[in-house]
């Protein structure tokens, strides 16, 4: 035992302080793919990766020759396959990796008064639709551009007005059945299509414009505004979450913490829980 532990220390007075730091950023790198990962469908996937590494092995201390050779071949392809399995998480990383502030008033030029005025009117339109249960999906676009949405949609350069969103979201009008877009102050575009969720796991309580403001968000760093057409029940998703049951005033409190630059705003973004679907 005392040889064992001598061996230790002896090993840990080989390793200098850049060793450490890069044990460091590994876990860093590993604790943030896993979160990433974690409670999606590429979770099942590491999880039969690893099983096959464990078959391999297991196949050569055995000697299965047949089998070994067989799970070899499978994994000299194992990288190809990788990137065509986890395309959609890989575009996720990489663009969130892209993302430098999140959480600014980005690309917009609106002054911190005028997106105020802006959650005000979404906040407000929100709690009116809710009240008379009328469906609407209102997007709030942040540091990554919507443009492939926005070109699904009517193109409106409107300023942004509870009296306008209310409106557009009329049941049996055009646009009301697609998504509205926000950039800075202004509606860019109404009646947009957005990607469903991919997610397996989703409450079926969840009708098409949550799945819809999942998916969006699954891709994307936008917040989305949902309001439910059945219970008018307020909803915020981002980052592939949802939380749900808002009222007015914490929905307007999430979006300003979200959106407004403040010296704080980071830290503002790590405190605001979101509640995952099941």
């Amino acid at each position: 035992m005392e040889a064992f532990f001598g061996y230790v220390i002896k090993y840990f007075q080989l390793l200098r302080i850049s060793d450490f730091i890069d044990i460091l950023i590994v876990a860093v790198i590993l604790y943030y793919l896993i979160n990433l990962i974690r409670e999606t469908r590429a979770m099942q996937l590491v999880k039969g990766i690893l099983f096959l590494f464990a078959v391999f092995f297991l196949s050569q201390w055995l000697r299965l020759n047949a089998l070994n050779y067989i799970l070899g071949g499978i994994m000299q392809i194992g990288a190809f396959a990788i990137i065509v399995l986890f395309q959609p998480e890989l575009r996720n990383l990489l663009e969130r990796m892209g993302r430098f502030n999140v959480g600014n008033i980005i690309l917009a030029g609106a002054s911190e008064e005028e997106i105020k005025a802006v959650i005000e009117s979404v906040s407000i339109a929100a709690e009116n639709m809710a009240k008379t249960k009328t469906g609407a999906l209102i997007v709030m676009e942040r540091a990554t551009r919507l443009g492939e949405f926005i070109s699904t949609g009517t193109m409106l350069e409107a300023n942004v007005s509870s009296r306008l969103l209310e409106n557009i979201f009329v049941p049996n009008t055009p646009l009301h059945d697609g998504a509205v877009i926000i950039r800075g102050n202004k509606i860019i575009t109404a009646g947009c299509l957005l990607p469903l969720s991919a997610n397996p796991n989703l409450s079926r309580d969840l009708g098409t414009r949550h799945r819809a403001a999942l998916g969006l968000s699954e891709v994307t760093d936008a917040a989305i505004v949902v309001v439910s057409e059945e219970t008018g029940i307020i909803s915020l998703a981002l980052n592939g979450s949802l939380t749900r049951n808002l009222s007015r005033d914490t929905l307007e409190k999430a979006l300003e913490r979200m959106i407004i630059q403040r010296p704080d705003t980071q830290q503002a973004i790590d405190k605001f829980k979101f509640w995952r679907t099941k």
